[in-house]
């Protein structure tokens, strides 16, 4: 037997009055998940455990099997794994996103955060203006990291974990009180507006109708992780296909295998047919048992507050991800159980994660079921079926 996930970043999401009161999982055309719905078991999973705050960091622990009041301890430790900065145990590492602030006369704590991704950010231009900032700003204290896009790493020697806002929780609001309470980190993320506001790469960018990378934004604060090799826990060897540094520092702490698929950019174009087949290929011609597949662009568009955008991802995803990977598995003549599911919601209406539990759907080559369901949110809580510690939805798949 085959195991595949299949994780819709933030695809889940409440009804809309656009669409007919409909999410937009409902309203996406999405035959080949309808398809395989109709022969699955669906239900809802609570992927975010009480009182810590819905991530993807998180919510991808519990997926992948690790109870997060357990194993996590930060954000930034993950993708500090994944981009290969060794930690030490009193470091704090820290996300640094570079992000975009309102362009105006206005004090730095009065200004607006316009953009958390800076118009989806090529890492090469996110590089360009890192290398500006750690110019100006990097100390034997401060240490800066290039990640992936807008998705950059910042480790503080002897640091401390503080409290530090996501910017994507406050997309156009005023700054000041979201910013961090320590002087030190507030005064870089200050002084690095002034760097890159008017660096030559921003003016160019203004001039195409991009949204300028002027300011860094600190958060995610955390300690070095420990996480069990997956295998180990689960008996199965895997692989993880994703775009994004957290993901795949998941993979290198659970010791999985990251495959790097070209074209394969956290975006609303990524290259999702690679990714399905990346997953195929591991599991029938390269003798892997698991592969964890990641699209981050439904949760990137519903960051964007795009109901069309978030439709379009949700649909690439039904068409050029899940039925590609499910022809393929079937020509191959393997068994295979795919789980396919969301890690959190990220409305359209808040821009940002909540901890509402999220649908799920395990297909079953050898156990095809007749029922009448669609896999949308609406449905999967009518089907009575509830997981309330999501991080068992492992064992569920796995083990059964």
């Amino acid at each position: 037997m085959k195991y595949i996930v299949v994780l819709g970043d933030g695809m889940a999401d409440e009804p809309i009055e656009s669409l007919g009161g409909k999410t937009p999982l409902e309203y996406a055309n999405t035959p080949c998940m309808d398809e395989l719905a109709a022969m699955s078991e669906i239900g809802l999973a609570h992927t975010i455990p009480e009182g810590m705050s819905p991530g993807s960091d998180t919510a991808n622990l519990a997926v992948m099997g690790y109870d997060p009041k357990k194993y996590y301890t930060g954000r930034s430790p993950l993708e500090a794994l994944s981009i290969g900065v060794p930690m030490k145990e009193t470091d704090i590492a820290l996300r640094c996103n570079i992000v975009t602030v309102s362009d105006d006369d206005l004090p730095y704590e009065e200004k607006t955060i316009i953009d958390h991704s800076s118009s989806e950010i090529s890492t090469e231009d996110a590089a360009v203006l890192l290398e500006a900032v750690r110019k100006e700003l990097e100390t034997d204290i401060y240490k800066y990291y290039v990640g992936t896009s807008y998705r950059h790493l910042t480790i503080w020697d002897k640091g401390e974990v503080v409290d530090l806002t996501p910017p994507h929780d406050v997309l156009g609001q005023v700054i000041g009180q979201y910013l961090p309470k320590e002087e030190a980190l507030k005064q870089m993320m200050k002084k690095s507006y002034d760097i890159l506001n008017n660096h030559p790469l921003n003016v160019e960018r203004a001039k195409k109708g991009l949204n300028k990378a002027n300011s860094i934004w600190f958060w995610g604060a955390g300690t070095k992780p420990i996480l069990d090799a997956f295998e180990a826990k689960y008996h199965k060897k895997g692989v993880m296909i994703s775009a994004v540094d957290l993901l795949k520092g998941i993979a290198v702490g659970a010791e999985l295998t990251n495959i790097i698929v070209d074209g394969a950019d956290g975006t609303l174009h990524t290259n999702y047919e690679g990714k399905a087949m990346a997953a195929v290929n591991a599991l029938c011609k390269d003798g892997f048992d698991f592969a964890y597949v990641h699209v981050e662009a439904p949760d990137e568009m519903g960051h964007q507050g795009s109901i069309p955008n978030k439709i379009e991802a949700i649909e690439s995803l039904d068409a050029k991800v899940i039925r590609v990977i499910k022809e393929q598995m079937d020509k191959s003549g393997e068994d295979y159980r795919m789980l396919i599911m969301p890690d959190h919601p990220t409305p359209i209406r808040c821009r940002t994660h909540t901890s509402d539990p999220v649908p799920y759907m395990i297909y079953d080559s050898t156990d095809i079921k007749n029922e009448k369901h669609l896999y949308n949110e609406k449905e999967a809580k009518a089907s009575g079926i509830y997981i309330e510690d999501g991080y068992k939805i492992m064992s569920h798949l796995i083990n059964e």
